[in-house]
């Protein structure tokens, strides 16, 4: 999942996103309906417009995807406050109705009113202990939290080894199978189902994914240093049962450490176009009053761009609180979300710090794939910063937060040394696809993405549409060696 409480800036920016080039047209109307909560009204109006003859295929297609962004909100916040309290006596041990209530009127709950209805988002549950991690004791089952002592000890290994002399250590060598299943009966029995699948791309510290089986020939296979590398099937439905995707590969990594000196790092020069397009502003990375008036807080007079970017890291470690995000596709400015609200997850929180760095004249970069360590997998989203003479260097701001805030099992020597070593490391133990947000796969795909910010979970469509992402489910099943380690959703 990519948490949702739509005031002050972020309601601003939904306004400003749905009235973008159609001033005062129906968008800027149905945006107003939303954010009153009037969703039936609001694809009301949108789908008379869509009736109405001379709408170009532009106007069209921005249309159709207010339309489609509407039911995606709605799928997000899918409890009421009966079923979320339902669930909360099954996570939180005694907890009171009185006390719920109480949460309630604090706002420790992301939620919207849709249609006259409220509705609480569908990661509350999971949420309530992030934010308020005093409650974490009460916690039904317990959270499993064995794997900081390992994850530290790796980061320290990684520094021993890279102590040596080279940035890049310490190999490890995976087989990825990643099962995408398309629930039964969702297309018609026959139809051409297309589907695209993530794959390891090339980095310095990544070989490339080599693959090895499939479940129908990849017919396409994007470069290894693709943006955005996928490997892209087709397979016609199947009758009465799931249609499954599975591609099998193989990739090498290694740990990285840059043991970075702010005395060698100089101010980027500008002269490398394919650098210098990383400090610009793009869709999520945008540089708001308010975000140049938290980075004059946050860096004051600090000029060298290492400081800076370690300065900027620290904040967010120290103010950011980790969350369960709605689907990115339904927030119009991620970066300026996680500002406002001072919560969010790894991809969230990677884009503050992105649009951060880059105000301050620092190429920054998204990178995102999987974090397969054993006892923590799941999709994750991390950075990458240009500093000269290091050159791209690994900065991973969600464990900055984990670090600083979470990480109970470690001593406070364990934390500081953690933290430390994500700004400018990172373990082998990450899958790489990505290397910039808001990128195109090939082929194209003909309708909507169901995450047109990232991708990691695999995209499918059949006859031109999206399949969205609550219409099938995913695999990702890692082997190292002899150990096996499994994550499904």
């Amino acid at each position: 999942m990519k948490p949702a409480r739509f005031t002050g800036v972020l309601l601003a920016a939904m306004v400003c996103f749905a009235a973008s080039g159609f001033a005062g047209s129906v968008l800027d109307e149905a945006g107003q309906l939303e954010a009153n909560g009037k969703f039936t009204r609001a694809e009301a109006v949108l789908q008379t417009s869509l009736t109405q003859a001379g709408t170009n295929a532009d106007e069209r297609g921005k249309l159709e995807f207010a339309a489609d962004r509407l039911e995606r909100i709605r799928l997000d916040y899918p409890f009421t406050r009966e079923a979320l309290f339902a669930k909360l006596q099954k996570s939180v041990r005694d907890v009171s109705q009185q006390e719920f209530e109480q949460w309630i009127a604090e706002k420790r709950f992301d939620v919207r009113v849709i249609d006259g209805q409220e509705r609480f988002m569908g990661s509350s549950v999971a949420n309530l202990f992030w934010r308020y991690p005093e409650l974490n004791p009460r916690r039904t089952p317990p959270k499993d939290e064995s794997f900081q002592i390992p994850l530290w000890q790796t980061s320290h290994d990684i520094r021993e080894a890279a102590a040596q002399g080279h940035p890049y250590v310490l190999p490890k060598d995976f087989d990825v199978t990643m099962t995408v299943k398309l629930d039964a009966g969702v297309v018609k029995p026959g139809e051409m189902v297309r589907a695209w699948l993530p794959v390891a791309r090339r980095y310095e510290y990544q070989d490339a994914g080599q693959i090895i089986s499939s479940s129908s020939p990849v017919k396409e296979l994007a470069p290894e240093t693709s943006a955005i590398r996928s490997a892209y099937l087709e397979q016609p439905a199947a009758s009465n049962a799931p249609t499954v995707f599975t591609l099998h590969y193989h990739y090498a990594t290694r740990g990285v450490w840059f043991d970075v000196n702010p005395d060698r790092v100089a101010a980027f020069d500008g002269k490398d176009a394919g650098i210098a397009k990383f400090t610009n502003e793009v869709a999520h990375v945008t540089f708001t009053p308010a975000m140049r008036e938290l980075s004059e807080k946050i860096v004051g007079g600090e000029k060298n761009p290492a400081r800076v970017a370690k300065k900027i890291y620290e904040w967010i470690g120290t103010n950011i609180q980790y969350s369960f995000a709605t689907e990115y596709s339904t927030i119009p400015n991620i970066s300026e979300y996680c500002r406002e609200q001072r919560y969010g997850d790894c991809g969230e929180a990677a884009l503050l710090y992105i649009t951060l760095c880059r105000l301050n004249g620092i190429p920054a970069r998204w990178q995102t794939g999987w974090d397969t360590f054993p006892g923590a997998e799941d999709i994750h989203d991390w950075t990458e910063i240009y500093l000269a003479p290091y050159g791209w260097v690994p900065v991973d701001p969600f464990m900055s937060i984990f670090a600083t805030q979470y990480a109970d099992k470690l001593t406070p020597e364990q934390k500081g040394e953690l933290r430390n070593f994500y700004f400018g490391g990172r373990n082998q133990w990450r899958m790489a696809a990505n290397a910039d947000h808001e990128q195109a796969l090939s082929p194209a795909k003909r309708g909507f993405r169901s995450d047109d910010v990232d991708f990691q979970r695999g995209e499918l469509e059949a006859g031109g549409t999206n399949i969205y992402f609550n219409h099938y489910h995913y695999a990702f099943e890692v082997k190292e060696a002899a150990k096996q380690v499994n994550h499904l959703k």
